[in-house]
């Protein structure tokens, strides 16, 4: 185990639906670095994952949305998966906790649909990002540049495609918050 992220704690943002791989693969390496991982939910005690092609075992959460504040976590993952985000980007209040990182100028990582949950924070405008290719278009008319890329890092936003980046996201995610808080992250 490394200590790179030793003192760290960081959020994962989800609900039922996730991808399961990208929630359980950026936790397994967040924690092997040293962090502190909390799966936070709006509701629930546990949630299911989407793994693959079908619904997928239920995972425990270490807090529901209404007992945190942003400002006890050092960073914010969001895994994506078709539901999970849909469901979120509905969810003022998941908004909120989301434009908090932004505002504070904390990391952010991104995966697949989990930009959804960006756009409708307001925080996509003027960013860099990529995603799964049927986001393109959402991202774009949000004022996103879309690009075609494994992983895309710009000022402590980390966003990829797809589980196949996986490898990619999770050691630029690390990268970021290992350095820590962006100046020019914003909301």
């Amino acid at each position: 185990m490394s200590e790179k992220l030793k003192g760290k704690t960081v959020a994962i943002l989800a609900t039922d639906g996730f991808e399961e791989s990208e929630l359980t693969e950026p936790k397994a390496a967040l924690e092997r670095e040293g962090a502190t991982v909390h799966v936070i939910a709006p509701d629930k005690d546990s949630i299911r994952a989407w793994a693959g092609t079908d619904w997928g075992p239920s995972y425990d959460v270490d807090r529901k949305l209404d007992q945190v504040d942003a400002g006890d976590y050092d960073a914010l993952e969001l895994p994506g998966g078709l539901f999970n985000p849909d469901t979120l980007r509905q969810n003022e209040q998941a908004l909120a906790f989301t434009r908090r990182f932004f505002e504070q100028h904390k990391p952010v990582g991104a995966i697949c649909h989990g930009p959804w949950v960006l756009i409708n924070a307001g925080v996509a405008k003027g960013r860099r990002m990529t995603s799964y290719p049927s986001v393109e278009m959402d991202l774009r008319n949000a004022g996103a540049e879309w690009v075609d890329q494994e992983v895309v890092v710009d000022s402590g936003l980390v966003t990829s495609r797809k589980p196949d980046d996986l490898d990619a996201f999770c050691s630029k995610l690390v990268e970021e918050i290992a350095e820590g808080k962006h100046s020019r992250q914003h909301a």
